[in-house]
């Protein structure tokens, strides 16, 4: 539980015919270039928690188009409240300021545990993602429980969840994504990394990967090389950087450290005054749909000030 809180702090198939029918969908499905910027509400959490009406007017105000949400990170799955709102009670709050909820984040842990399986949080928050009028439900982590012990048979399971759960999300009129930090991409045998699996036993119409770049870069992976070998696959991106200080890719020395130890020496910036090199990585956009900043811990006194900071480089460099 320690592991979990410092970690939160540190920032079946269908038929053969409905398989084909969603492919051609994928392969027929282009977006246009982002030219709305996002938040991952994560980034803000401390503040939502003290004034969830005061912080979203705020986020408003700097310019953001649309946020993405974040639920059940700790405390009872049972409850489906944001910050004390219902569902419908923030999408009306954001519809108030002028903004939407395109996606958020959601927990999965005993339906992606082998040996568990079980579907209810999954339906639970399938309705949430609905009420709040997203169109994509995100799994942004592995079961916390395997965090730090994920095997390979442990994310082929992962997979063939996915492709169940992304099943569901279709009959709901949503969409399944993945969220990455950096341990996905160790190497774990056969030269292989749970990321590949991810990517290449998953069927593309059911699971969509929201890429995370920091953790993408510090990982030591090129994105655009992802772009390449895995065309249409990552159609949102976490826009946040790395502290140049800290800009040493984690492997191998991850190897030897664990995931909590390596989490400790991480340090994020604002968009733009830190180590990734985002122009190129935009260039290379085209399967792009929603872009979010987010900054798993920020430095400044005022979080405000460092999310327009992030913000303002996007909109005036990379849009």
């Amino acid at each position: 539980m320690n592991q979990r809180r410092d970690f939160l702090k540190k920032m079946g198939l269908a038929s053969a015919g409905l398989l084909m029918a969603q492919s051609d969908l994928l392969a027929a499905r282009s977006f246009a270039k982002p030219k709305q910027i996002g938040l991952q509400l994560y980034t803000l959490r401390e503040e939502l928690a003290k004034d969830v009406k005061g912080t979203i007017s705020k986020v408003s105000k700097i310019g953001f188009n649309h946020v993405e949400t974040f639920f059940n990170y700790t405390g009872d799955a049972s409850k489906d409240l944001f910050w004390n709102l219902k569902a419908t009670e923030l999408k009306q709050l954001l519809s108030d300021n002028n903004l939407v909820s395109h996606s958020g984040h959601y927990q999965l842990n005993d339906f992606l545990t082998p040996n568990n399986g079980k579907d209810d949080a999954l339906k639970t928050q399938i309705e949430l993602a609905v009420a709040l009028g997203q169109k994509y439900l995100v799994v942004p982590v592995p079961p916390f429980g395997l965090i730090d012990k994920m095997t390979l048979d442990d994310y082929k399971f992962m997979a063939t969840q996915f492709n169940k759960a992304g099943e569901l999300c279709h009959k709901a009129g949503l969409q399944l994504g993945y969220h990455n930090h950096f341990w996905e991409f160790k190497v774990l045998q056969d030269n292989k990394s749970g990321y590949d699996v991810l990517l290449e036993e998953t069927d593309p119409a059911l699971l969509s990967f929201e890429l995370d770049l920091f953790w993408t870069v510090k990982a030591g992976k090129n994105p655009v090389e992802l772009f390449k070998k895995y065309p249409k696959r990552f159609v949102m991106w976490h826009v946040k950087d790395i502290d140049k200080q800290f800009a040493k890719a984690v492997y191998p020395d991850a190897n030897k450290k664990g995931i909590f130890d390596t989490l400790r020496e991480v340090k994020f910036t604002e968009v733009g005054t830190g180590a990734v090199n985002f122009k190129e990585i935009f260039a290379h956009n085209k399967d792009l749909e929603y872009i979010f900043v987010e900054q798993d811990q920020i430095y400044r006194e005022d979080k405000f000030e460092s999310i327009k900071m992030s913000y303002d480089y996007i909109k005036g460099n990379l849009i």
